[in-house]
């Protein structure tokens, strides 16, 4: 059976930016650039936040349990098998949700709407979207996670380039999901999960950005087997 020993603990900590997998390469943007540039952005009759919460509606949580697919919207995929654990990556309309699982530990992350119907039971971690956060549980069999997660409203033209380099960076490696824009001259919101092993320990990333309100959202975690 698997289980969890101890409470969480609160704690803080910095973001990472490794990754593994082969993505598509990213699209021309040049129309997106513009748009911000003349004031265009987001002019279009349908908001992108059709298709998005706004990051004020959204909670990071973590669970001791896996979760069904048929609870989300998955607009992209990944799964890794290694011989002492497996990865499953879905990138959602909300967010994403990354289940991890040994013989003996599972964990499930999730970035979701607050009201999405997600299940109470063994829900380990609950947090809201809002500022920077951390934390840390201790679980059974040596395995402990660590997470840390900021929210960054930022100006235009400094959202415009963090946003080229999540479509650059995931053009080169990680699982990234653009969003089809609702107007020519909106900009589409991205998702992006990166991977990076090392001995005893796997840390994942995610970026997801939400272009009505120029705010990036990102996590890391730290999921790590002790001797």
């Amino acid at each position: 059976m698997k289980f969890y020993a101890k409470p969480p603990v609160l704690r803080k900590r910095p973001i990472l930016e490794d990754a593994l997998w082969p993505a598509r390469q990213p699209p021309i943007i040049a129309r997106e650039r513009e748009a911000i540039r003349s004031g265009k952005h987001g002019s279009g009759v349908m908001s992108v936040d059709y298709v998005r919460p706004r990051v004020c509606d959204l909670v990071f949580q973590l669970y001791g349990r896996p979760l069904h697919p048929e609870l989300f919207e998955i607009l992209a995929s990944r799964k890794v098998r290694r011989e002492d654990y497996e990865l499953t990556i879905w990138i959602t309309r909300t967010g994403h949700v990354l289940t991890w699982e040994n013989r003996d530990v599972l964990l499930t992350e999730v970035a979701a709407a607050a009201d999405q119907p997600l299940p109470e039971k063994r829900r380990l971690l609950s947090y809201r979207l809002r500022g920077e956060h951390g934390g840390t549980l201790a679980c059974a069999h040596g395995i402990s996670y660590q997470t840390s997660f900021q929210v960054e409203l930022l100006q235009p033209e400094i959202f415009l380039h963090v946003h080229e380099e999540i479509l650059a960076d995931g053009g080169k490696r990680g699982l990234l999901h653009n969003f089809q824009p609702n107007h020519r001259l909106a900009l589409a919101p991205l998702g992006f999960v990166t991977v990076e092993t090392r001995a005893g320990c796997l840390f994942l990333s995610s970026f997801h950005t939400f272009p009505e309100e120029h705010t990036v959202v990102k996590s890391q975690s730290l999921i790590e087997k002790k001797p």
